[in-house]
Parts: C-alpha cells; sequence; structure tokens
C-alpha cells in the first residue's frame, strides 16, 4: 500500500509539473496570436480575458498528451535512480506498479469529464462570441428550444426571426414555419405562416403562406391573405446554417443528452454530437491508455540504452492512436462504421495493445 502511494503521489506531481509548463507554454503563444489578431482593435486585459477564456479548452484538449509525457518522465526518473530494479526485486511485477499511475489518471478523467469539460464549453463558447465581437463576424444565427428551432438573418431593412418545427438535415427546407419580420427600430413589421420554406439563391420559397401586416396594427387579420407561393429575400446560405451548430465542444457533457434529442426532433442528423458524447464518456480509458503506452516503453533501466528511442516510440504510438481516434470520430459522423464503436474502440484497443507492449518488454 506505501508503494502503491509513493508512486500515486509521484505521477500526480508529474501530471501538475507537465500541465504547469504547457499551460505557461500556451499563454505566451495564444496572447501573441490574439496580439496579432486583435492589437489595433482591444487593450492588454481584454487580450488577456480571451487568453485566460480559452486555457481551460485548450488544458482539456490535450491532456492524452500530458498523460503521455507525465508517465514518461516519471518512469525515466525511476530507471535512472534504479528505483524501478528495486521494486522488481521486491517482487512487484511491471503491471502492478502501474496500478496507482492508472488509478490516478483515471480519477483525473473523470474529474476532467465532470468538471473540466462544462467549464471548457462555457469559456469556450464565450470565446468565440468575444472573438466574432472583435473581428466583426457575423455571429451564430440558429437556436434550439422546445417549441422547435430559430434562425436569424438581418438586412438593411431590419431583423426577421424564423421559427419552424421540423427541417431537412441540411436546414434548407423547413417545415411549419413562421417569418417574424421586423423594422431597424425594433418594430414589428410583418408575419408570414407557411406549411413549407425552402432557401434558394438569395431568397426562400415559401409554400401555402398566410401573410399579415404588422406595420398596422388596427386589424392585421382582416389585411391578411393567403397564397400559394411567396418569397422572402434572404442573406442567409446553406454553409451559414451548418456552422451555426458550433462544434459539440461548446456544449457541457450534462446537455449533450437533451441537445441531440432536440436535434433528433427538429430533423437535424445528430451523429457529430453522439459520436462526441460517446467520446467524452471514454476519454478516461482514452487517457488509461496513454499512461501503458508511455510506461511500456521506459519502464527499462538506462543501462540497457536507447532510451531516447524509446521515449520517441512513446510519444509517437500516442499521437498515432489519437490520430486513429480522430479518424475514427470522423468515420463515426459520417455514418461508416457505428458510434459505439468510433468512440470506443480506439481506447479499448490501444489499452490492450500497451498491456501486450508491456506483457512483452517487461514480463515476457
Amino acid at each position: 500500500m506505501t508503494l502503491h502511494l509513493y508512486l500515486a503521489r509521484r505521477f500526480s506531481r508529474a501530471f501538475l509539473i507537465v500541465l504547469g509548463s504547457l499551460s505557461g507554454l500556451f499563454i505566451m503563444l495564444d496572447s501573441v496570436e490574439n496580439l496579432r489578431r486583435f492589437g489595433d482593435k482591444i487593450n492588454i486585459f481584454e487580450i488577456t480575458h480571451l487568453t485566460l477564456l480559452n486555457m481551460p479548452s485548450w488544458m482539456y484538449k490535450i491532456l492524452p498528451l500530458v498523460v503521455v509525457l507525465s508517465t514518461l518522465s516519471m518512469f525515466l526518473s525511476f530507471s535512472r535512480s534504479s528505483e524501478m530494479v528495486v521494486t522488481r526485486a521486491a517482487g512487484r511485477p511491471a503491471l502492478a506498479t502501474l496500478v496507482a499511475p492508472v488509478l490516478v489518471v483515471f480519477m483525473f478523467g473523470i474529474l476532467g469529464l465532470l468538471v473540466l469539460n462544462p467549464i471548457s464549453a462555457a469559456t469556450l463558447k464565450q470565446h468565440q462570441r468575444l472573438s466574432q465581437l472583435y473581428s466583426g463576424q457575423t455571429q451564430s444565427v440558429m437556436s434550439f428550444s422546445s417549441e422547435g428551432f430559430w434562425l436569424r438573418q438581418g438586412d438593411a431593412n431590419g431583423q426577421t426571426v424564423i421559427r419552424a418545427n421540423t427541417t431537412a438535415p441540411d436546414g434548407t427546407k423547413l417545415f411549419d414555419v413562421s417569418f417574424f419580420s421586423y423594422t431597424k427600430d425594433g418594430q414589428p413589421r410583418s408575419r408570414i405562416d407557411a406549411a413549407q420554406a425552402i432557401l434558394e439563391d438569395g431568397r426562400w420559397a415559401l409554400k401555402n403562406a398566410k401573410v399579415w401586416d404588422l406595420s398596422d396594427l388596427t386589424n392585421p387579420e382582416h389585411e391578411s391573405f393567403s397564397t400559394r407561393a411567396y418569397w422572402i429575400g434572404s442573406t442567409l446560405t446553406v454553409d451559414q446554417i451548418q456552422d451555426s451548430f458550433g462544434h459539440p465542444s461548446t456544449i457541457p457533457i450534462w446537455q449533450l443528452p437533451s441537445f441531440i434529442r432536440q436535434l433528433e426532433q427538429a430533423g437535424f442528423s445528430p451523429r457529430r454530437h453522439q459520436v462526441w458524447f460517446q467520446s467524452e464518456l471514454a476519454s478516461p480509458f482514452f487517457l488509461i491508455a496513454m499512461v501503458l503506452i508511455g510506461a511500456g516503453f521506459t519502464m527499462r533501466h538506462t543501462r540497457l540504452g536507447k532510451t531516447g528511442l524509446m521515449a520517441l516510440f512513446a510519444i509517437l504510438s500516442g499521437f498515432g492512436i489519437f490520430f486513429i481516434r480522430n479518424f475514427a470520430s470522423i468515420l463515426g459522423e459520417n455514418g461508416q462504421i457505428p458510434v459505439i464503436a468510433a468512440a470506443w474502440t480506439p481506447p479499448i484497443a490501444a489499452i490492450f495493445l500497451a498491456l501486450g507492449i508491456i506483457l512483452h518488454l517487461e514480463d515476457g
């Protein structure tokens, strides 16, 4: 038990040192990047604010790299000080030595999933909003609620809010749709209800529409009329609608299931968010795989030589499995493989691969 506590303490210290070092490097690099992008528009305090908002998301993304480097640092230190030799002389096999680091990194993974994930989602969303504001880009034009989903478009004459019950997967065909138009002063201008609206080049084509003129509120129903076809100018494009979803990383893990249900009810494909959700649930096991990979190549004694080469192999193996994980996620998002397989196969396969390496190099 004492040995396990010692290993857990050493791994935790290495983890915090690596995370702190990389965080300091990130602050410098991201501050320089923000100065390059917004240096002539905002002051140094707002640049620092942007950097700190982006930091939790960046820290969450690099957890696998931090785990690999922490494992390398700890076991290389053990090899140089001959602590691994003493551990084996005491009758501890290689796998028993890894119990404490695996448990520690699993707890870090759970903590990151339950705490750091919601924090990074909130700060990343705020960072994106401020970045768009400072750069003058158009902000998100879509949102979801229990009443359906909403779009917003604007022109020189004012704003138009669009609400629809359901839509086609690409968001260009709306069903049971309503258009609410407002002047630049925020006064209601018109309301249009339609059975269907299709986004064409520069306009919405409506079918079976009813139009109310709200500029004169004396009796809008008396002046209303129905038509089989009606057209409304639009500044929206297909890319703008699809980009409005944003990345699933901007949604906290607790809200993802309800957001996925809203996507399904609205008619959009939720596969991208489903893959992300399952990948997040599998992230603690992915971190375990990173520990085992790092340990498999660096638990050797330094007298055996090729220590630098083995450390390089560990880092390259970690990057390789990270690439395979991302590739599997892309296949899952495109429907080429099942969602569960896309999210869970890479970490589970990496764990068994790392165990095979350890058994071959250490105990075999």
